[in-house]
């Protein structure tokens, strides 16, 4: 019983340390996503205004 108890233990343990690197990795991956999609879409945070551009889309 205890070494049953054990072997869970340690699949357990292994399982979450392998789950907590997949939450890690898509969390990486949203980012880079996020990224490409401001970037398409022509937006930067904190980009301050243009001064130039006169206040209005063409």
């Amino acid at each position: 019983m205890s070494a049953d108890l054990a072997r869970d233990n340690s699949f357990l343990r292994q399982r979450n340390a392998q789950l907590q690197g997949d939450v890690t990795a898509l969390q990486a991956e949203v980012e880079r996503l996020r990224q490409i999609v401001e970037r398409l879409h022509g937006r930067t945070p904190g980009r301050p205004p243009n001064p130039l551009g006169g206040g209005q889309s063409s």
